[in-house]
């Protein structure tokens, strides 16, 4: 799914049958615990649960999971123990809103263990603002990882980083 793509609840007519988008959406929610490729395209598309068209429809993603099969996380052996984390916002993307969106992504190693995007909360007066939430919410899921790691025994190799 195009990134660039606006998607607003007020284009078209409702779908007949809401229950089938319904559905959809939960089985491609359940898929992104195996394929974070989509996970962006199914974040914005369930927003329109309560009431979905068929340009959220035609945007399903079953095109792409159809073409790709074979993409899912696959986890390296070798790969040094190392958290590194990912993230940003985009400021006032919900054209409905104007919340900002946060979103991260946490790898050990070379594996991605942890991801995350949502909506924030307030409505952020600056881009400054958003991203400073971002960083703070990627900052807490570090930390909860760090501890998990130090509760199973397992200490990282050098310093955590995390990059915005």
């Amino acid at each position: 799914m195009d990134h660039q793509i606006k998607l607003h609840s007020k284009e078209s007519p409702l779908l007949k049958d809401i229950s089938m988008y319904r559905r959809l959406i939960r089985q491609l929610i359940y898929l992104t615990n195996t394929r974070p490729d989509i996970f962006f395209a199914v974040n914005h598309l369930s927003q329109f649960l309560s009431a979905p068209i068929m340009a959220h429809y035609q945007g399903a993603l079953l095109h792409y999971l159809k073409v790709n099969p074979d993409r899912r996380l696959f986890f390296l052996s070798d790969s040094a123990l190392q958290l590194k984390g990912f993230c940003d916002s985009y400021w006032a993307s919900c054209p409905e809103t104007r919340q900002s969106v946060t979103g991260f992504c946490i790898f050990l190693g070379d594996s991605l263990i942890s991801w995350r995007s949502k909506k924030q909360h307030t409505v952020s007066r600056s881009s400054s603002e958003a991203e400073y939430r971002a960083l703070a919410s990627a900052t807490c899921e570090i930390r909860w990882l760090s501890y998990l790691l130090c509760d199973l025994h397992i200490a990282p190799q050098v310093t955590v980083v995390l990059f915005f």
